[in-house]
């Protein structure tokens, strides 16, 4: 017999990728309790933005991102 994770894994596995990313955010935000971390996520956020928005920084895509991850990681 199934366990009930075993059902719940094989309807996930069911979903299309972008259902599964976004259940998958759904719970790793479930498993995100602490609220001195998420107030600290919350002001890098901010930070962000706003250094976005005076242009003290700009957004690449993440194709571009992974390309210079690599060149910076991978001599």
């Amino acid at each position: 017999m199934m366990s009930q994770l075993e059902y719940v894994e094989a309807q996930v596995m069911q979903l299309t990728p972008a259902e599964r990313n976004h259940l998958l955010e759904r719970l790793i935000v479930s498993l995100d309790t602490d609220p001195e971390v998420e107030a600290a996520w919350e002001q890098v956020a901010d930070q962000r933005e706003a250094d976005i928005e005076a242009g003290r920084a700009h957004w690449i895509d993440g194709d571009e991102a992974m390309r210079q991850l690599r060149a910076r990681l991978l001599p």
